[in-house]
């Protein structure tokens, strides 16, 4: 009806229009059929899950007479708008999302004009079913009550969820998560919740069981995936209590206590029983079956027992009652029963403490005389000790111990129960010392163990000691150092040394006495300890300076100690320096210093360190002396014998000092000399073996020693060379002449060299001088080339020296090595011997030692090599 009354003013229209102007006819909609993309989108079907925004539809039509057209969509009022189309190409697009669930059927009215004429229709668009909805319980919370004797298999709910999808989406079967775990089943397409076979539900242990449960749909398509939604929920399973447990006592083991001061009717403890079922429990109702022996009661109702005689009345210590707990129901019958043991002690009071006893009653002091240091382990028999606690039970039973020095001794027993005989035993030996203790003193505790009220007592236990011989002497040290001066009369006091023994009596008296071989100038008071030298006794420090011995501490019975005594004697200045000779004579070659030396007999520093001075000379200005070693040399401006003869006139150059040699002890000591010195320039040092006879010219007993070497090493070579030659010529059978060597050179005049003897003076002599001469005949190089020299012939061993002479020898020497000759005075020298023939003696060898300088000189106009 609605489309003819909507196209009756239209036809009216076109009625006027085609009498007025020439006839038009209107477009049309192609249709064709349900499947196409387009047309008129009669009968259109889309998945509600088609994306807004997608191009569903395009709408076709024409004009007769080729006129243009245009598209349209419109909707009747309150609809919602799902579809927008393009007006020119006619292509329809999908602006809202759709629902299926909310809307199965779109109403669109399409048109299609040519400007002129307009048609439109109405058409139906169905919406199509995706899977995308999940399933949803419903009805929930989901709580049951089932009694606790529901059979195994029994259903006790049925759950229920929907899924408004259609079709397989739409269908939804049920399961359970944690099957193993869980006591129920679940009917996988109805939903009904069953108790899983085998399985009972019990009250006392679980009240409550949780179930989840799922809801699953049976999948289906959505954006082109195939997908499966599902839902869950939890069953709470309330197990309802039945009567089926017995009752329980709770609270047990039971014990109660009947103390002596108890009245008669006092309750002692109370039993309490419980109904098993606790979700409907009946009450309980309480009896004592056996144990009671008529000294106890119960009340039925409450559980509390009494006593019902009084404690003395009781015969026996411990009671064991049976009681019984039964269930009464509301209807009055005894449905289940429990027992339970009931132990009751009679108890004694703690009212007694401990108390020590002696021989004649309670005591608390006792006392005990024994000597020092018994045996480990020994009693103390004389002490007669008894302990008892009048209680009963554990009332009565406390510990025993010793306070007061510890480890010295201990007590038996530790732990007594109502009596004990106290005994005392030796620990310590060691600690039970007169020395340290005369008397020893404890205390003897007794005190409860396992009572709150810890009674106790104690008693004074006096031990006094008495002392034996158990010391030695003991020094005051290991060993005594002293120090005593040299010069200290006989009787003199050395050291005192101490040495006690804690012994009383004579046990304590000490008596000394000094042993060793260092001990002989010494003695030593017997009861003092001092040690003092004997009376005839010289200490001197040079001749033994160190005394140690041993002394000894003895008491009465013998028993000692010993300390080690050391002394030392102490050095006094009592001794001069004194010089090796009484006057001596030095030689002094320019450049070089004489030494002088003097010996202080002393023992110790500093009085046996000299220091040396010049007390005397003239002039003065021409020594310095070297204060700690004695060294005399000549001033620094001093370099030639020109010099010393600008200082002074005699040509001799022999010099007179006053040296002195003193020491630094306090008082000092010293001891002056006379020293001649006879100074000469170093013209001997030309040549190796001058050098070494100036050096050896103080002693020439060396001098002597070292050429009666030289010459045995010549020897020996000599014999060598010849032995080798005779072996020679006699392996060739004739003798064969020896080979010179000889080379032409420039002549030059041939030297030889003559070396003199030495010549020693006689020992009286006190200078005790040498003199080297040149009485060989010269070498000549039997080559004439002054470069190789023929062996020489071995000298034959030195005559005794003949007595001193000064004479020159007949044959003229090109060398000539002259002697610098010193006299040493032996220590202790008879002056006028001394005086006698030395002066003539020293003028003479200066004398011919410068004419043979001159004479050197002259006959040399070559310097020396």
């Amino acid at each position: 009806m609605k489309h003819v009354r909507h196209f009756v003013p239209s036809l009216f229209l076109s009625l006027v229009h085609v009498c007025l102007v020439q006839a038009n006819y209107a477009p049309y909609f192609f249709d064709n059929g349900a499947r196409s993309t387009n047309g008129n989108m009669a009968l259109l079907s889309l998945s509600e899950d088609t994306p807004v925004g997608a191009h569903v539809y395009t709408l076709n039509g024409t004009d007769p007479e080729g006129d243009p057209v245009t598209y349209g969509l419109t909707y009747e009022a309150g609809s919602r708008r799902y579809f927008s189309v393009d007006g020119s190409l006619g292509n329809v697009t999908l602006i809202e999302e759709l629902d299926r669930e909310k809307e199965d059927e779109i109403e669109v009215i399409v048109s299609i004009s040519d400007g002129l004429s307009t048609v439109s229709e109405k058409v139906r668009i169905l919406v199509t079913d995706a899977n995308d909805e999940s399933p949803e319980f419903i009805n929930t919370p989901y709580i049951v009550q089932v009694p606790e004797n529901s059979p195994s298999g029994s259903s006790i709910f049925k759950i229920e969820a929907v899924d408004r999808d259609t079709g397989s989406g739409g269908s939804i079967t049920y399961f359970l998560q944690n099957i193993h775990a869980n006591k129920f089943t679940i009917d996988r397409h109805s939903g009904v919740l069953r108790i899983k076979s085998g399985v009972t539900l019990d009250y006392e242990k679980s009240r409550t069981h949780f179930v989840v449960a799922v809801a699953k749909d049976g999948g289906g398509k959505l954006r082109g995936d195939n997908k499966v939604f599902s839902a869950t929920t939890t069953v709470t399973v309330n197990v309802e209590d039945v009567q089926d447990t017995p009752p329980m006592f709770i609270g047990t083991p039971y014990y109660g206590y009947v103390y002596e001061d108890t009245l008669a009717g006092s309750e002692v403890l109370t039993v309490v029983a419980l109904d098993g079922d606790r979700g409907k429990p009946n009450s309980i109702h309480y009896c004592i079956v056996n144990g009671s022996e008529g000294s106890f009661e119960i009340s039925n109702t409450t559980g509390a027992i009494s006593v019902i005689k009084s404690p003395n009345q009781l015969k026996k210590e411990v009671y064991e009652l049976r009681v019984q707990a039964s269930e009464v129901s509301p209807e009055g019958d005894i449905s289940a029963y429990a027992f339970a043991t009931v132990t009751i002690r009679v108890v004694d009071l703690n009212n007694h403490p401990p108390t020590f006893h002696g021989e004649s009653g309670p005591q608390n002091r006792f006392e005990l005389t024994m000597y020092e240091h018994p045996p480990e382990g020994e009693i103390l028999r004389g002490l007669k000790i008894t302990v008892n606690d009048s209680d009963q039970g554990a009332n009565a039973k406390f510990n025993l111990r010793l306070v007061g020095p510890g480890g010295i001794f201990r007590v038996v027993p530790q732990t007594v129960l109502n009596e004990a005989q106290v005994t005392i035993i030796v620990e310590n030996s060691a600690a039970i010392d007169y020395e340290k203790y005369k008397v020893l003193t404890f205390k003897l505790l007794a005190i409860e163990v396992n009572t709150p009220e810890k009674f106790s007592s104690t008693a004074d236990v006096a031990i006094r000691l008495l002392d034996t011989n158990d010391n030695v002497p003991k020094f005051s040290s290991d060993y005594y150092i002293a120090r005593i001066p040299e010069n200290s009369p006989g009787g003199s006091n050395v050291v005192a040394v101490t040495a006690t023994d804690p012994d009383s009596g004579l046990w304590g008296e000490v008596k000394y006495s000094i042993y060793g071989t260092g001990a002989d100038l010494f003695l030593i008071h017997p009861s003092t300890g001092i040690i003092y030298t004997q009376p005839w006794a010289v200490l001197d420090a040079e001749v033994n300076s160190k005394y140690n011995f041993y002394v000894k501490a003895e008491d009465t019975d013998g028993k000692y100690s010993l300390a080690e005594v050391f002394i030392t004697v102490l050095d006094v200045n009592d001794h001069s320096p004194e010089f090796n000779e009484n006057i001596q004579e030095k030689t002094m070659i320019i450049g070089s210093p004489v030494k002088i030396e003097a010996i202080d007999q002393d023992a110790e520093e500093p009085n046996n360190i000299v220091d040396y001075s010049i007390m005397q000379a003239d002039p003065a200005n021409v020594f310095d002396i070297d204060q700690s070693t004695g060294e005399i040399k000549l001033k620094s401006y001093i370099r030639s014998l020109d010099i010393i003869h600008n200082i002074t006139k005699n040509k001799d150059c022999i010099w007179s000092l006053v040296v002195q040699a003193k020491d630094r002890g306090s008082p000092s000591f010293s001891t002056t000399a006379v020293l001649k010195i006879d100074i000469t320039e170093e013209t001997l040092h030309k040549g190796p073996m001058a050098a070494f006879l100036m050096q050896t010219k103080d002693n020439p007993m060396k001098a002597l020693g070292v050429l009666a070497g030289v010459m045995g090493i010549m020897v020996l070579i000599t014999i060598m060379i010849s032995t080798a030659m005779f072996w020679r010529n006699k392996r060739s059978n004739k003798i064969m002449p020896v080979r010179r060597i000889i080379k032409k050179r420039q002549t030059q005049q041939s030297r030889t060299v003559r070396m003199e003897w030495l010549k020693f003076k006689r020992p009286s002599n006190a200078a005790e001088k040498f003199v080297v001469e040149d009485d060989a005949k010269s070498l000549q190089n039997e080559n004439s080339n002054n470069n190789v020299q023929a062996a020489p012939v071995p000298p034959a061993a030195p005559l005794p020296p003949p007595p001193p002479a000064l004479a020159a020898s007949g044959n003229t020497a090109v060398w000539r090595v002259p002697t610098v000759s010193g006299s040493l005075t032996p220590k202790f020298i008879n002056k006028q011997l001394k005086k006698r023939g030395h002066n003539s003696a020293h003028n003479a060898l200066v004398s011919e030692l410068k004419m043979k300088f001159e004479k050197r000189n002259a006959a040399m106009g070559e310097p020396h090599i």
